[in-house]
């Protein structure tokens, strides 16, 4: 008695694992994770993309301020012929 009730259940374990996988191979769920990657790669681009960029932007402003530079909002000047 104890065998069946271990077998069935061991069986019931069984289907209820190859149901899942086999609805984590459906086409909808595999679009689903695939932009829920996409979205988190795209999220951590930015967050990396704004960090450089602060980092940069820090970066210059120590250097305009070591080297006597104008500040960063006037980088340019219309007296100067470089081409733009």
């Amino acid at each position: 008695m104890i065998r069946r009730i271990f077998y069935i259940s061991l069986g019931a374990f069984g289907a209820v694992w190859a149901m899942r996988k086999l609805q984590s191979l459906h086409p909808n769920h595999l679009a689903r994770r695939a932009v829920r990657g996409a979205s988190g790669v795209l999220d951590q681009a930015r967050d990396f993309a704004a960090e450089a960029l602060d980092g940069a932007a820090q970066r210059e402003t120590e250097l305009r301020s070591r080297f006597g530079l104008d500040s960063v909002e006037n980088t340019y000047t219309y007296h100067v012929k470089d081409g733009r």
